[in-house]
């Protein structure tokens, strides 16, 4: 079916990428438009385009500009599983995915200035509101390609409680106001004044179910009058 034409409201072209089209047959999703979402993945994540395909697992020739094109010049589209395999290797969600192609572009790509604070100080009092935002002073600060002003903040990882996803020094970008779903990576602060890096393993109206980034480390299971807040990990820098 590779290089085949998409007569059908929902077709697969050449490698099998999927391409939503109008009834008329005209595709909403370009081809330049897909090649530009991950490149934009790489570049939120500190990567190039073959260092998210090696990070990913894949031939690290697999997103080159080489490789977009045939040698006849016919445009080829990523397959759906090296997209699956950059999303799990990034921990970016399919609608993550689609929120950049539709931000997609020729130009560059802006960037803006958020508060960034090391990981081992954000346990400290001062330096959160009750919401989990930013407050008082201390912060630094650090450049995140941005575009659509989303009030976030970055926290420097320190330790290596974030293994193998986080490195000491990596920098993750937290988002206090984004909706939170299960299998979301988190950063969550007890009432205690502990920080921590987790994934949202289930949630209730009584108890929140944490699983450790790094296996070394012990899962949590925390009341949720414990929880003084818990925000969403929506970017890192690697």
């Amino acid at each position: 079916m590779a290089g085949q034409a998409c007569p059908l409201t929902l077709g697969l072209c050449e490698d099998y990428f999927p391409v939503f089209t109008t009834r008329e047959h005209r595709p909403l999703l370009s081809h330049s438009d897909i090649w530009s979402a991950i490149d934009r993945l790489a570049r939120r994540h500190g990567l190039s385009p073959s260092g998210l395909a090696r990070k990913a697992g894949l031939d690290p020739t697999t997103f080159n500009k080489s490789k977009r094109f045939a040698g006849d010049g016919r445009p080829r589209w990523p397959s759906t599983e090296s997209i699956a395999k950059i999303l799990g290797a990034t921990g970016a969600r399919f609608d993550d995915f689609t929120a950049l192609l539709e931000r997609a572009t020729e130009g560059a790509e802006r960037r803006r200035r958020v508060p960034m604070l090391g990981l081992a100080r954000a346990g400290a009092g001062g330096f959160f509101d009750d919401g989990g935002f930013p407050a008082g002073g201390g912060w630094d600060e650090v450049a995140f390609p941005d575009t659509d002003g989303e009030a976030v903040y970055a926290l420097e990882v320190t330790g290596d409680s974030m293994m193998p996803l986080y490195r000491e020094g990596d920098v993750i970008i937290v988002s206090p106001a984004s909706r939170l779903r299960l299998g979301d990576r988190v950063v969550v602060k007890t009432v205690e004044g502990e920080v921590m890096a987790k994934v949202l393993l289930r949630r209730n109206s009584s108890r929140i179910e944490l699983r450790s980034l790094n296996p070394e480390h012990d899962d949590r299971t925390l009341a949720v009058e414990e929880v003084e807040w818990m925000a969403r990990i929506v970017w890192a820098s690697q």
